[in-house]
């Protein structure tokens, strides 16, 4: 993929120039952009789908992961800083969707400004109990066992002792994010929140995502879709075409205040 401004945090497409919504993208534990790379593709061509990619991967793998989402949302602010000058979204996925919604309050701190949508998938709200045992530190074996029920982490992976023993600083810092997070009371964000989930997730309940109803004071919406905690690699068109939609909504929102 193409980019414009190279910076190591983030991927943002030479369509963002022209694009009338930039859509940042934030991995799952263990995840990295290239999770999000094809939905260019699958997007509306309005918008711009701009990969955040973490310490820990990729072409950042020599990189120490962080294992707190304060100092990963301190380093990541002026990174993407730049890339605001125009409407912009936020999607997070699991461990994603916390450190989208860190960094959409420290955005709104430091610079005033917020997304036009917080689009959080597959993780309870902050403040919100986690019903899954943590496995940051489970010992390796365990920990392998454990991930092995997940379809995020690439199964070929797992049957490589060699890969995972590369891999798996990453992953405990990525599951650390994730399981010893404590959110501070703050005052809900200004901007809406859509919240997704997988009709078979047994990782994440329900409740819990209901209750990012809390974090906003403007509209709240949920949409649910067949599979499990991953059901956003799922070969189906059902959740792409559902976050087009909502997409395809903030953009005509965004031109008609533009034009009054």
């Amino acid at each position: 993929m193409t980019t414009v401004a190279a910076n190591t945090w983030i991927q943002v497409p030479t369509s963002s120039v022209s694009a009338a919504l930039r859509l940042f993208t934030f991995p799952y534990a263990g995840g990295s952009a290239a999770a999000y790379r094809r939905w260019n593709k699958a997007l509306p061509l309005t918008v711009a789908v701009c990969p955040i990619l973490l310490p820990g991967r990729e072409a950042r793998l020599g990189e120490a992961a962080f294992s707190n989402v304060v100092p990963l949302v301190e380093a990541l602010l002026p990174a993407i800083a730049p890339h605001l000058d125009k409407s912009f979204a936020f999607f997070g996925h699991s461990m994603g969707a916390l450190v989208a919604f860190e960094l959409a309050r420290k955005l709104r701190q430091e610079y005033k400004v917020l997304p036009e949508c917080l689009f959080v998938s597959a993780r309870e709200a902050p403040g919100f109990a986690l019903t899954q045992p943590p496995l940051c530190q489970m010992p390796d074996d365990e920990f392998i066992r454990a991930l092995s029920r997940f379809n995020g982490v690439e199964q070929g992976a797992l049957q490589h002792p060699e890969l995972m023993k590369l891999m798996l600083p990453t992953l405990r810092a990525d599951f650390a994010v994730h399981e010893r997070y404590q959110y501070l009371e703050g005052s809900p964000l200004e901007c809406p929140i859509t919240v997704f989930g997988g009709l078979q997730d047994t990782a994440t309940d329900a409740e819990g995502l209901n209750a990012w109803r809390d974090h906003t004071s403007a509209s709240f919406a949920r949409k649910m879709f067949p599979g499990d905690h991953f059901f956003i690699n799922s070969p189906s068109s059902f959740f792409l075409n559902a976050l087009s939609q909502e997409l395809q909504r903030i953009i005509a929102a965004v031109r008609r205040q533009q034009a009054s």
